[in-house]
């Protein structure tokens, strides 16, 4: 099977999680890199491939792969020969998909309560639960350590080590000393610095292209 896929990212967005896994997978894919000051990702060309209009977004096989889990456990066992996402059989397999969608389903959903300063739903019709007992049930898996599933690196560890970087440096997550020293192994990993250095440089040149722009404008 042909597992090239075709990948849609927005530079300093969710999406550059979705570049780095690309990367750690060792994955075959085409780069189309939209600009979101720019409004790229609401212009009538993407639209027609996400009608959502959001980053990231892959395309396989002719056929879309939205929202950021389902790209994340798509891409893993579409590279399963890689071991970054534990197969059925496994007995990680369970627990890989539990903290899939704890992401997706309690983490945003609680942060978003949590940036927009709101109470939570009732108990009774919040599926999500709220902020606190969110951030205590995270704390307590990431304690036993040294990676979310505990000895090893997986997918999960790609999706919640870029969620936890940017919401604890934006205030949303506490820097709780369990976090931390979960950010520093993660941090630490070469590819994710290379990764990052890349999704800058990727900025700087649409920054740069806007500037262009703007100056042919005014000429």
């Amino acid at each position: 099977m042909n597992r090239r896929v075709d990948f849609y990212h927005a530079p300093q967005s969710r999406s550059g999680g979705t570049l780095m896994l690309l990367q750690e997978l060792g994955a075959e894919y085409d780069l189309h890199l939209l600009d979101l000051r720019a409004g790229e990702t609401r212009q009538p060309a993407y639209l027609a491939i996400n009608p959502m209009g959001k980053v990231p977004a892959i395309r396989h096989l002719g056929e879309l792969i939205s929202e950021q889990v389902a790209v994340f456990i798509y891409l893993g066992d579409l590279y399963a020969d890689t071991g970054l996402a534990p197969q059925m059989g496994e007995a990680l397999r369970g627990p890989y998909l539990r903290w899939m969608a704890f992401y997706a389903g309690c983490f945003e959903p609680a942060l978003l309560d949590k940036a927009l300063k709101r109470d939570p739903a009732p108990p009774s019709s919040a599926g999500y639960g709220d902020y606190e007992t969110m951030l205590r049930v995270l704390i307590d898996q990431l304690r036993a350590g040294p990676w979310f599933l505990g000895e090893r690196f997986t997918v999960a560890d790609v999706l919640w080590g870029n969620a936890l970087w940017w919401t604890t440096a934006f205030k949303l997550v506490p820097e709780d000393p369990v976090i931390m020293r979960y950010l520093e192994r993660f941090n630490a990993r070469p590819l994710v610095q290379q990764c990052r250095q890349q999704d800058a440089d990727f900025a700087a040149q649409h920054e740069a292209a806007r500037n262009a722009r703007q100056q042919h404008e005014l000429a």
